[in-house]
């Protein structure tokens, strides 16, 4: 694949200032979506209409061609405005990534196409109920000489918004893992904003239902096809996340402790901009925020240069670059965790009890990050890393969640007690 077909990036001030008009009236709704719980329909169509989702697709097919660096830093200025947004189009991007990875083909070619004409996909991965760690209940089969696809799945992020949603399933002839992508305007399939965490409340998360939804054959591809780095880039677009809602952490307080008149009198100012302590609070802050954006923006040069590897036709070289996507975006989520959730409580130590008050809502901030926090066991992460380290046992780059297996723990218990 030449170079011009590649992502290897822009000017990202050309490219950002195309996108920062809208990110400042996506922030003046923030607080009122959130207060309402009023899903982001018209920011994501802003985005959309403004060709967001293409901002990775190549310059070549009409695309702007951004490196992931600079694609991670757009959403992390979107964060900024509002920390939902990234997260609701976090499948939408790691669809495109997987094109981007996929060989030149007419399909290939068709997606890119879609995506600078606004189009936008979902996600449905997550089985619903208990399912067995590595079972697939959703199936894709043929009906009536259709592809059709049936199952139930949950956390299904930013699906209600998309045109198109990235389903994991399996064949029901052979039982192997594939990745279908669905039409979204269709009767076989239901999407429903039922996620009811206390944070995050409107990434448009929630159930999708498919009954019969048809798919393109094409559009069904084996999931060992899909691109290497795929749980660095989910855990990237975290990470952009959480550094938003630091920065936003760090200009919400600023504005307060700016235009707050009332001290106490064991303060030491008669002003609380001109508080020693106020200000010392208020830096550290300010640290937090540059440390996590700083080393999100890190971890996203090691996942483009396993992007660029995947081209270099040197299985070594590419094994390599995955594995250091995967370290450093682990490693960069367990720090960035600690730091955004510390930032998220110290707010209160700049403010006064007026700052609990609902109508503010910066309890959100914490409760976002909380949750977002949440969505991968941090303990895991830094286990994982530390095996790396220690015994360079290679990182799994694929993980899944479900019900344990109680006989085999009974059988590993029985076993200890005969040792």
């Amino acid at each position: 694949m030449s170079v011009t077909t590649l992502s290897t990036g822009t000017d990202y001030e050309v490219l950002a200032n195309k996108f920062r008009p809208i990110f400042e009236k996506i922030a003046k709704g923030t607080l009122d979506r959130e207060q309402k719980r009023q899903l982001p329909v018209e920011p994501i169509k802003w985005l959309k209409e403004a060709g967001f989702g293409a901002v990775r697709v190549p310059k070549t097919y009409g695309g702007d061609g951004a490196s992931l660096p600079q694609l991670f830093q757009l959403l992390i200025e979107l964060a900024t405005a509002d920390s939902n947004l990234p997260q609701a189009l976090r499948g939408h991007f790691a669809f495109v990534e997987d094109k981007l990875n996929a060989p030149q083909s007419a399909s290939r070619d068709k997606w890119f196409e879609r995506f600078v004409a606004g189009d936008i996909v979902g996600n449905a991965w997550t089985e619903v109920g208990t399912v067995k760690i590595g079972d697939v209940i959703t199936k894709v089969s043929q009906k009536d000489g259709k592809t059709v696809v049936n199952g139930n799945k949950f956390y299904t992020t930013g699906s209600i918004f998309a045109d198109w949603i990235d389903v994991y399933a399996q064949r029901a002839h052979d039982k192997s893992d594939v990745i279908a992508a669905v039409k979204t305007h269709q009767a076989g399939v239901t999407v429903s904003d039922d996620w009811d965490g206390f944070g995050q409340r409107t990434t448009g998360s929630g159930t999708a239902v498919f009954q019969d939804a048809e798919v393109e054959a094409e559009d069904v591809i084996d999931f060992n096809q899909r691109f290497k780095y795929q749980t660095s880039f989910y855990q990237l677009v975290l990470l952009a996340v959480q550094s938003g809602i630091a920065k936003a952490v760090e200009r919400d307080v600023s504005q307060q402790v700016r235009e707050r008149h009332r001290v106490y009198s064991t303060g030491n100012a008669d002003q609380v901009k001109d508080d020693a302590q106020i200000l010392q609070v208020i830096g550290q802050i300010s640290a937090q925020a540059f440390t996590v954006e700083t080393i999100t923006l890190r971890a996203a040069e090691s996942a483009q240069r396993a992007y660029l590897a995947r081209f270099s036709r040197n299985d070594e070289e590419e094994k390599a670059a995955n594995i250091a996507a995967e370290i450093d975006s682990a490693k960069a989520q367990v720090v960035a965790s600690e730091l955004v959730l510390r930032a998220s409580t110290d707010l209160f130590n700049a403010l006064g009890a007026s700052a609990a008050k609902a109508t503010t809502s910066l309890d959100r901030h914490w409760r976002n990050a909380r949750t977002v926090s949440s969505h991968n066991p941090l303990i895991y992460k830094a286990r994982i890393v530390g095996d790396w380290v220690v015994n360079d046992k290679e990182p799994p780059y694929v993980w899944q969640i479900g019900s344990g297996n109680p006989e085999k723990a009974k059988q590993q218990e029985k076993a200890k007690v005969a040792a």
